[in-house]
C-alpha cells in the first residue's frame, strides 16, 4: 500500500531551492539537468518528467505512473541503486532530484579499455546482480534493465562503481495479484513481455543474460533487422554462441547465460542462483584461474560501439527528416512555417532503440 506521504509533491519551485545547470540526458517525457543545491551546494541530477495534461492526451506521463516512480525510489537505498533526494511539482513537470551520477555509461567506459578479461567483467556483472538482488529481495522488478540504464558513479577509477538508474517501468511485484503489460526496449525483454504473459522478477534476469552476452562477445543475442524479426527471435529463444564473436569465452561465462536465457520462468536462475554461479563466485582456483585467463572480445565490442554511436547520430536526424517533411505535408504549410525541429521525445526514444547493430545472423 503507497504511503500517502509519498504523493506529496512539493509545490515550491525547484527553481528557488537548486540552480539549474547543463543537460545531461534525455528521455521518452523527460529529460535531466545537472543541479546544485543553493544551501548546502551539493550537486544532484534533477530529472524533469512531463505530465500527461489529459486523459485523451498521449504526451507525458500520467501522474498514477510518476507516483508509482517515486515510492518504489522512495524504498530504495543501496550502494548500487541511485537515490531519490527530493520532489518537486509544478503546473507541466514532477522534477526528481537524484543522485548524480557523472561516470558515464558502463558501455562507453568498456569501449575505452585495452583489454577486459573474464575476471574484470565478472566485477561489473556482479555490481548489477547486487543491486538487482536488493530490487527482488523487496519484490521490485526493474523491468528496464539495458546498457543505458547502468551508469557508472566515477569512471576514473579501474573499476567503476555502479549504479542502476531510470525506475520508470519498475514495479512492485504483490503475491496474488497478476501483473501482465508489453513494454520495455524490444532488444532487452523477456517472452513473457512479448506473449503477454504475467509478469515477476524473472524477467529481470532475462535482460541480465542479454546484457552479459553483449558485454561479452559485442554481439546481440537477438536483435534482428526488424523488430518483428527481434521478438520472433526472443519468443523461440534464437541464439547462438557464434565462434567469431566467443572464441575467447569461457564454458563458465555461457553456462551463465544459458541458465539465464530460458524462456520457462520457473526454469530460469533467480538472482540468488545467479549470484552463486561459478563464473560470479569460483568454488576453487581452477574456476578462478579460467576467469583471469578468458578474454572479452574487445574488438568486437569496440567495433559495435562505433556503428551504434553512428547508428544513433543517423537515427535522430534521419528520423527528425523524415517526420519534419510528414509534419509539413500534413498541415500544408509551406517549408519556412512548418517550425518542426528535432527535440521530439518520441523521435529520441525510437532512434535509442537502435542502440547496438548486431550481427546479420545466418541463413542456415
Amino acid at each position: 500500500m503507497r504511503n500517502p506521504s509519498m504523493a506529496a509533491f512539493k509545490q515550491q519551485k525547484v527553481e528557488d531551492f537548486y540552480e539549474i545547470g547543463e543537460e545531461l540526458g534525455s528521455g521518452q517525457f523527460a529529460i535531466v539537468k545537472k543541479c546544485r543545491e543553493i544551501s548546502p551546494g551539493l550537486d544532484y541530477a534533477a530529472k524533469f518528467i512531463k505530465k500527461r495534461q489529459s486523459r485523451t492526451s498521449r504526451r507525458g506521463v500520467r501522474r498514477e505512473e510518476i507516483e508509482r516512480e517515486v515510492d518504489i525510489l522512495q524504498q530504495l537505498q543501496h550502494s548500487n541503486i541511485i537515490t531519490l533526494h527530493d520532489v518537486y511539482e509544478n503546473r507541466t513537470d514532477v522534477v526528481l532530484i537524484l543522485e548524480l551520477v557523472s561516470g558515464g555509461e558502463l558501455f562507453d567506459f568498456l569501449a575505452q579499455k585495452e583489454s577486459l578479461s573474464e575476471e574484470e567483467a565478472t566485477r561489473f556483472i556482479k555490481q548489477i546482480l547486487d543491486g538487482v538482488n536488493y530490487l527482488h529481495a523487496k519484490n521490485i522488478a526493474h523491468f528496464d534493465l539495458k546498457p543505458e540504464n547502468i551508469m557508472l558513479l566515477d569512471k576514473n577509477i579501474s573499476i567503476p562503481h555502479i549504479k542502476l538508474i531510470d525506475f520508470g517501468l519498475a514495479h512492485k511485484i504483490e503475491d496474488g495479484v497478476e501483473f501482465k503489460n508489453i513494454f520495455g526496449t524490444p532488444e532487452f525483454v523477456a517472452p513473457e513481455i512479448v506473449n503477454y504473459e504475467p509478469l515477476g522478477l524473472a524477467a529481470d534476469m532475462w535482460s541480465i543474460g542479454v546484457i552479459t552476452y553483449i558485454l561479452l562477445s559485442g554481439a546481440s543475442p537477438f536483435l534482428g533487422e526488424t523488430k518483428q524479426e527481434t521478438l520472433a527471435n526472443i519468443t523461440a529463444v534464437n541464439y547462438e554462441f557464434d565462434e567469431e564473436f566467443f572464441s575467447h569465452t569461457s564454458e563458465l561465462a555461457k553456462d551463465f547465460i544459458r541458465k539465464l536465457l530460458v524462456k520457462d520462468t520457473r526454469k530460469r536462475f533467480t538472482i540468488q542462483q545467479a549470484l552463486s554461479h561459478p563464473w560470479i563466485t569460483p568454488v576453487d582456483k581452477q574456476q578462478a584461474l579460467v576467469r583471469r585467463l578468458s578474454v572479452v572480445n574487445l574488438e568486437n565490442f569496440k567495433k559495435q560501439y562505433a556503428r551504434r554511436r553512428w547508428k544513433l547520430s543517423f537515427s535522430i536526424v534521419a528520423l527528425c527528416n523524415h517526420l519534419s517533411r510528414s509534419v509539413k505535408k500534413k498541415i500544408f504549410m509551406k517549408q519556412d512555417e512548418s517550425g518542426r525541429t528535432c527535440e521530439s521525445d518520441t523521435e529520441e526514444d525510437i532512434a535509442k532503440r537502435k542502440l547496438i547493430h548486431s550481427r546479420r545472423r545466418s541463413s542456415t
